[in-house]
């Protein structure tokens, strides 16, 4: 049940227009409630939760952090890059990345 309503509350944040995929990775990862969620995010962005649903906002810093954009930006992080950046970010491990260097060995 908690799958379909993170899906839900991350939709609603615009996914990765804005914050709503960064919220959500704290969530699964870390079990953090949706409220504790934001605050982190929002605390590793240095921005307000408002602002974590702000798409204007955001897009111009997830091309500043290289996390990743809805579109792509020439030079800019994207793909596994850009998971990359935010494992550092959120302090977490994705297993694609975590797969990926794997693979390089």
């Amino acid at each position: 049940m908690g799958m379909p309503i993170s899906h839900i509350m991350t939709s609603g944040m615009s996914g990765i227009r804005a914050a709503g995929d960064l919220v959500a990775r704290m969530e699964f990862a870390k079990g953090m409630r949706i409220g504790e969620a934001k605050d982190y995010v929002a605390k590793k962005l240095d921005v307000t939760t408002a602002d974590l649903s702000d798409e204007y906002v955001m897009r111009e810093l997830r091309e500043e952090l290289g996390i990743g954009v809805i579109t792509s930006v020439a030079g800019a992080p994207k793909g596994i890059a850009a998971k990359m950046n935010i494992e550092k970010l959120l302090d977490l491990k994705i297993n694609s990345c975590e797969k990926f260097r794997g693979q390089l060995k």
